[in-house]
C-alpha cells in the first residue's frame, strides 16, 4: 500500500537499497516499463506484481481508444505486462474526472485482493490471487450514485484496511465556480466491507465547509487499546474515528481561525497523518492546480480526546447560515480564535529567519505540500511543494537542516537503510542521508518528472516518471 504499512510512515526496514545506476546508460537499470504520459499512483509491490495507475496515452490496448484512467500490473521479475484494467472517464468532464490525469489512486493489496478507488469516485476490490490472469471483479461501488459524492476533479484516495474494512476519503467537494459545494450532506469518509463492499459507516462531519476537495488517504493508528482511523478531511480538519464504529475521538482544526483561503494560510492536507511515538506530524497544502504558497507543518499528541485544536472559536464569530460554505467566500476573514487550554499541538513550523537579517525569503518558509513525512531515529523529514527537503528534530520542532532542490515535489521522501530518496519535477532522484547533518549522496537523472514516491521492495528500488516504471538493482 502506500507508505508500506496502514501507518503510512515513509521509512521501510528493508536493507542495501541501490545509489549507483544510470537510466540512459541502462547501468543496474533491471528493466523498464512504458506507461502513459502522466503518472501519479503507485508503485505498489505485492504477491509478486508491481501496479501502477496512469492514463491511456500508451495505448496497449487497441480497443481501448482515447482518455481513460488505466490500473497496470507488471510482472515484478521481468517488467512484463501482465494485465490493465481500463476506467472511462466521467461524461460530467473536468469538474468531476480532470482530462488526462488518469488513475491516481495508489491500490492497496491484501490476500489476494487489491482496493483502489477509479477516477470515476468507484470503491474496487478486485480479486488478483491469479497473479497473471486477469482480475475477477469481487464488488464495485459508485459512490456518486449510491452515496450521493461529488468528487472535485478527481477521487485520488489510496485506500487502508484494518480487520474486515477498508476506507476510503471520497474527493467530495466543490463544483467549477469553486464557490458551491453541489453535495454537503455527502460523506467525505467511508468504511466498507472490504469482503462485500457494504457500507459499514460514513460520515459527512466536515458538511458545508469543504474548501476545495477531499483528496487525503487516511492512516490506522492503534492506541488505549483503541483502532482509530485518522482522515484529513476537506475542512482543513483532521479527524481521528473509531475504526470500527465510526465516532469521533478526537479532531484538529489544521488552521488559525482567522486565516483565509484559498489566498492565504488556510488550506487543508493532501498527505497521510504519520504517528511515531503517540506523536502525529502532517503538513498543510492544497491544490497543486493552486500553486505555491505559505505552508504549515505541525506535531500533534494523539493521546487526547474531543477539539484538540490550537485555538477555539471565537464566541463573537458570525454563525453561518443554513447550507453555508463559511469559508468559500474569497478573503473573508474571521475573528481570531481563543487559546484551547486542552490543545493536542505539541509544535508547528511555518517560518523563521535563519540568517538574522529581519526578514523571511522563500528559503525559510514551509511551504504547501502534498507530501507525507518519514520519521526516522528520532528526526522527521518533510517535502514542501516549492522543492525543500527540511529535517527537523522530532520531539522540540527544531529545524536540523533544509535542501532546495530547485523544483516542486509532489511525491514522499522514503526513508530506506539510513538512505533518504526524494524525486521531483525536474526528473531528479535524489538520496539523502537521513542523519542530523546535511549530506547529498547522489542525485540521478531520471530522464522525466517524478511525482510519485520511491519504492523498495524485495531488494529492487522502483522509481516512477511521469512515462516509465523503473526497476533498479544489480543484475544478477
Amino acid at each position: 500500500m502506500f507508505g508500506g504499512t496502514p501507518q503510512r510512515n515513509m521509512v521501510t526496514d528493508e536493507k542495501n537499497p541501490p545509489t549507483e545506476w544510470d537510466v540512459e546508460k541502462k547501468i543496474n537499470i533491471k528493466w523498464t516499463a512504458d506507461l502513459g504520459s502522466k503518472s501519479y499512483a503507485g508503485p505498489t509491490v505485492a504477491e509478486g506484481v508491481v501496479y501502477v495507475g496512469t492514463n491511456n496515452e500508451a495505448q496497449k490496448d487497441p480497443k481501448e481508444i482515447g482518455d481513460r484512467g488505466v490500473l497496470m500490473a507488471f510482472d515484478e521479475k521481468t517488467g512484463q505486462l501482465l494485465w490493465q484494467r481500463v476506467h472511462q472517464k466521467l461524461p460530467t468532464g473536468r469538474v468531476n474526472d480532470w482530462p488526462g490525469e488518469g488513475l491516481c489512486s495508489t491500490p492497496l493489496v491484501e490476500n489476494g485482493k487489491l482496493y483502489y478507488a477509479s477516477n470515476r469516485c468507484e470503491a474496487i476490490c478486485l480479486d488478483v490471487s491469479a497473479g497473471n490472469k486477469e482480475p475477477k471483479e469481487v464488488w464495485k461501488v459508485d459512490m456518486m450514485k449510491r452515496l450521493g459524492v461529488f468528487p472535485h476533479n478527481m477521487t485520488s484516495c489510496s485506500p487502508v484496511t484494518w480487520n474486515d474494512f477498508v476506507y476510503i476519503i471520497t474527493a467530495n467537494g466543490v463544483d467549477d465556480t469553486h464557490k458551491h459545494l453541489p453535495a454537503p450532506q455527502a460523506p467525505s469518509i467511508v468504511c466498507f466491507n472490504k469482503n462485500t463492499g457494504n457500507v459499514i459507516w460514513a460520515d459527512n462531519t466536515p458538511g458545508a465547509n469543504v474548501l476545495h476537495g477531499s483528496w487525503a488517504s487516511p492512516s490506522i493508528l492503534e492506541i488505549n487499546g483503541k483502532t482509530l482511523v485518522l482522515a484529513p478531511l476537506g475542512d482543513g480538519w483532521l479527524y481521528a474515528y473509531d475504526a470500527k464504529e465510526g465516532h469521533i475521538i478526537w479532531r484538529c482544526d489544521l488552521n488559525r481561525k482567522d486565516w483565509i483561503y484559498p489566498n492565504g494560510k488556510k488550506q487543508d492536507a493532501l498527505a497521510c497523518p504519520v504517528v511515531v511515538d503517540n506523536r502525529l506530524y502532517i503538513a498543510t497544502g492544497q491544490d497543486p492546480e493552486h500553486g505555491e504558497g505559505p505552508g504549515h507543518f505541525l506535531c500533534i499528541d494523539v493521546t487526547k480526546t474531543g477539539d484538540i485544536s490550537a485555538e477555539l472559536p471565537n464566541p463573537n464569530a458570525p454563525k453561518p447560515q443554513p447550507g453555508q460554505q463559511l469559508l468559500a467566500a474569497a478573503g473573508k476573514r474571521e475573528p481570531k480564535g481563543i487559546p484551547n487550554p486542552n490543545s493536542g499541538i505539541l509544535w508547528e513550523f511555518e517560518e523563521q529567519d535563519f540568517d538574522g537579517d529581519g526578514r523571511i525569503d522563500e528559503s525559510e518558509r514551509m511551504h504547501r505540500s502534498t507530501s507525507t513525512v518519514a520519521v526516522y531515529n528520532g528526526l522527521v523529514f518533510q517535502a514542501d511543494f516549492n522543492g525543500f527537503l527540511w529535517c527537523f528534530d522530532a520531539k522540540t520542532g527544531k529545524v536540523l537542516w533544509h535542501h532546495d532542490g530547485e523544483a516542486q515535489i509532489w511525491g514522499s521522501p522514503m526513508c530506506i537503510d539510513g538512505k533518504i530518496y526524494l524525486g521531483n519535477q525536474n526528473g531528479y532522484l535524489r538520496i539523502f542521508e537521513a542523519g542530523p547533518k546535511l549530506k547529498l549522496i547522489a542525485q540521478r537523472d531520471m530522464g522525466n518528472a517524478i511525482f510519485s514516491t520511491p519504492v523498495f521492495a524485495n531488494g529492487t528500488l522502483y522509481v516512477m516518471t511521469m512515462d516509465k516504471l523503473y526497476a533498479i538493482g544489480e543484475k544478477k
